[in-house]
């Protein structure tokens, strides 16, 4: 394996302990990962000094879910066609959609009771 010096320009002066961190990463992962992350990076970096940087998933889904009752699960699995539209027209992907589904289909089994009264004559 040759030894490969790369000369990097920074837009601000580095501690030596990140100094340390970057020579690490580079020594030990392949530089087709380093490529692939550095990318992600640049374009998360881009996106939050734009203002577009959406919110995570996760919390999408929390928002829909948290204070949705047993009843109110059921009424929008029944409704569940007009949902979708719902959520598309806020930007919500299929996978999204999916999750929020599987959450409420958990919610609207949860509070089921079935009562069963026995018969008295």
């Amino acid at each position: 394996m040759d030894k490969c010096v790369i000369e990097l320009v920074l837009s601000h002066e580095i501690t030596e302990v990140e100094r340390k961190k970057l020579k690490e990463y580079f020594k030990e992962m392949p530089v087709a990962e380093i490529l692939t992350g550095l990318k992600f990076a640049k374009n998360r970096w881009i996106a939050k000094d734009s203002g577009t940087l959406k919110v995570g998933r996760k919390s999408m889904i929390q928002k829909e879910v948290h204070s949705v009752t047993a009843e109110q699960a059921q009424w929008r699995l029944k409704n569940w066609k007009m949902m979708i539209a719902n959520y598309r027209r806020r930007g919500y992907s299929y996978p999204t959609i999916s999750r929020i589904k599987k959450i409420l289909v958990q919610k609207s089994k949860k509070n089921k009771v079935n009562l069963k009264f026995p018969l008295s004559n």
